[in-house]
Parts: C-alpha cells; structure tokens; sequence
C-alpha cells in the first residue's frame, strides 16, 4: 500500500470504525508491534525501557521525515537503535501508524484533485509568486514541498482563507522604519541585538543597524493575501499540498534527519 493511499486516502476518519478494525487495516500496526512496542508500548505511550512517542509533545511536532530518520538510523547514545533492515515502505508504514496512536487519525481524503490543485498553485491562485514545491515557485513565502507531509487539511484551509488570522507570528512580515522615515516590510532572515535583516517581496536583501532604526514591529501581518477561490478550488488546493508532501517525505527518507524544518 502506498503512502498516499495508506495515509490520506481513507474515506472515515478514527473515530467511525473500532480500534481493532483500523488495527487490522493499517500495515505499520504489526510492525510497530514486532519492531517498537516491546520498548515504547503497545499504545506508544512509553515502557520501561523508552519513553512516551505517543502524547509527548517534542515527538508529534516532529516532522514525519524526520520520524523516519530516527527509526532508520536510530539516535546514537540515547538507546534507539537503527533499523536499518526496515524497508523504506515499512519505515513510512510505520510513522502512519505511530501518527494514529498520536490521534492523527482524523486526517482523512479532502473531495479535491491534486492535478487541479497544482494547475491552481502554479496559476490562478499565485502560490508560486511566494512559495516553492519541489524546486518551482518563489521564495519570499516559505518552501511547501514538505509542509503537507505533517500539516492537517484543516489548518491549511484556515491559513489559505485567512492567513492574517491564522498563520503564526514568525511565519508574518516586519515592519521596520529607519531613521530617516523610510519603511521597509518584508520577512525576517536574521534577528540580534544590533541588526536585523529583512528580505523584501522583490527579492532584495536590507541588512540594518537596530541605532539607525525608531520602529521594530515583528510578524505584524501576512503578506500572504486571503484566497479568492471557492470551496472546491481550496480542496483541490490542500490536496496537492497534502499529495506534494507525502511523496516529498516519502522520497527523502535519508535526508530525515539532515533536513532544515520546512514547515511553513
């Protein structure tokens, strides 16, 4: 089975069918039986030998590649050992389980079409002007060829609809004024007791000294418009980004654990 049709493509969500019944169906529930449960519990919630992979906090913010990493290499000196034996769909089959027992379950198939949602990205609705996916697109906004790998189809529809609302402080512009009154926006690259580095929606690069500056206000707005699409245009959307980033996390499992957080 394959992580697209594994993770995302499934018609109910945890909650409608038994745990048993999502047990059988789920490939990576007896391979984390086999491989994980006899140290960190049947349930991931810890054993006497590891901790807990299922409620601690530090663990489901992990990125899903970076599980992968982990379970692939193991973490040196900590007690997790490698299982390097895993084959990579193993590997994958195993972080879907483990994002279930997180209470991810509720992750389910939006009535979308990836392709229409990439002709949008790449068009209609201007993501590309900002963002990148796999190398095409701009570079003001953040990089989303990874980003549906972890996000919830939920919280994407609320940050196209309303990004003012609903994207985090540091994922937000600055807005600085100098001196001699000139204002400058644009996204915050660097941040210290004496500078501040801001890159602009043309591109360009403004490195300031913080005694040249009256005004600081950091992730103030989004520069990211609200989406003008309707209800079928943004499904389609989400489901490109949720397809862009499970084969993006799928075919780089090696980079797991080298990997900068891409999860704008």
């Amino acid at each position: 089975m394959s992580w697209w049709r594994g993770v995302f493509v499934r018609a109910v969500v945890l909650g409608s069918v038994s745990f048993g019944t999502l047990h059988a169906q789920q490939p990576g529930a007896a391979i984390f039986a086999a491989n994980c449960a006899g140290c960190h519990g049947a349930d991931g919630r810890g054993g006497e030998h590891a901790p807990n992979i299922a409620t601690a906090p530090g663990v489901q913010h992990l990125m899903d590649r970076e599980l992968a990493g982990i379970i692939r290499y193991g973490i040196s000196g900590a007690g997790m050992p490698a299982f390097s034996s895993l084959k990579p769909q193993e590997v994958t089959d195993i972080v879907a389980w483990l994002r279930i027992l997180q209470g991810r379950g509720d992750i389910v198939k939006l009535p979308g079409d990836a392709n229409r949602g990439e002709a949008l990205f790449f068009g209609k609705a201007q993501c590309s002007e900002c963002h990148m996916v796999n190398g095409k697109g701009g570079f003001i906004g953040g990089d989303l060829s990874f980003y549906g790998a972890n996000a919830k189809p939920d919280q994407m529809r609320a940050i196209i609809l309303n990004p003012e609302k609903n994207l985090p402080p540091d994922k937000k512009a600055t807005t600085v004024v100098t001196n001699k009154g000139q204002t400058i926006t644009g996204m915050l690259k660097g941040n210290n007791n004496f500078s501040i580095s801001l890159q602009t929606a043309d591109g360009a690069f403004h490195f300031l000294q913080k005694t040249d500056l009256t005004q600081v206000d950091l992730g103030t707005h989004s520069l990211m418009p609200a989406a003008t699409l309707d209800s079928k245009e943004v499904d389609d959307l989400v489901t490109y980004l949720l397809h862009a980033g499970a084969e993006s996390a799928k075919g780089s499992p090696e980079h797991a654990s080298q990997s900068d957080d891409h999860d704008d």
